[in-house]
């Protein structure tokens, strides 16, 4: 399932909505420190935010920043008219608490949709932004038509980001939801019942090919680094057994960034008055 052909043809959507808005939008990014990692994911964010028309505004702290010095910036951000979305890179130094840092953000500018405002709407079946690589998965299963309706589907990962609200999307369209984690019994015999897999644990080849039902649709999220490689959470041999398979790199990584920019457009509308925001 090629995610990088479909983030294309999104944001080249999202270019068009900006234009059409008539109004600026602008995302805010905020590093803490210098993981390598994070500053590419950061970069490549900014760079997505210029080619769709959507100002791009680079916060880069040293790793030695304070909480309240993190939350002084958030509140400048979230008093600034010119941004519409803030993002905050994870993981932050173990100094700040990161809880505490997403529930500063303004629930209205909260692209990331981690806050428990954006969390809890999700739940009730009214999302207003949902966390970017869940959302950017589900774009991908109606782009390929897998069938949800009371398929099986085994989500291999509980974070908040990821996992959680994957299962509540699965969810939503019928599906049969088990959550996997690290405590899950027996974990093969469980995902060989899956009809859709998604593993969302970065532990590098972890779902193998003995582990995965003859046709089923696997969507890898993992990113991990072996040898110099990026490979996902998924092994090389489930490639012989699914019927759809996300490849890595390729597969959710450019619809996480397409989903985001989404998300940028939709908080620039709430904050607009175009659409209506459920605090108001």
């Amino acid at each position: 399932m090629d995610g990088k052909a479909l983030a294309e043809r999104v944001r080249a959507e999202v270019a068009k909505d900006i234009e059409e808005l008539g109004r600026p939008a602008g995302l805010a990014t905020v590093l803490v420190g210098d993981d390598p990692a994070s500053e590419i994911y950061i970069k490549r964010k900014q760079e997505a935010c210029r080619e769709v028309g959507i100002e791009p505004f680079d916060h880069h702290l040293s790793a030695e920043t304070t909480e309240e010095e993190l939350l002084a910036l958030v509140g400048e951000l979230n008093a600034d008219d010119r941004v519409t979305g803030i993002l905050c890179q994870l993981p932050l130094p173990d100094q700040i608490d990161e809880d505490r840092i997403i529930r500063s953000i303004a629930p209205i500018k909260d692209v990331d949709g981690f806050h428990p405002f954006s969390a809890g709407h999700l739940l009730q079946g009214s999302p207003t932004f949902v966390a970017a690589t869940p959302a950017g998965i589900m774009e991908i299963l109606r782009e390929y038509e897998v069938e949800l309706l009371g398929a099986r589907a085994v989500v291999v990962g509980r974070s908040n980001i990821v996992g959680k609200p994957m299962a509540l999307l699965l969810l939503a369209e019928h599906a049969t939801v088990t959550i996997c984690h690290s405590r899950t019994r027996d974990l093969a015999a469980v995902v060989r019942e899956a009809d859709v897999v998604v593993a969302a644990v970065g532990r590098a080849g972890m779902i193998t090919g003995d582990m995965v039902r003859e046709g089923a649709t696997v969507v890898d999220v993992g990113i991990n680094r072996v040898e110099g490689k990026v490979v996902g959470d998924v092994a090389e041999d489930v490639r012989g057994r699914a019927g759809l398979l996300t490849p890595v790199p390729g597969g959710v990584g450019p619809m996480t960034i397409a989903s985001l920019l989404r998300n940028t457009v939709k908080a620039a509308r709430y904050q607009a008055g175009v659409l209506a925001f459920p605090l108001d």
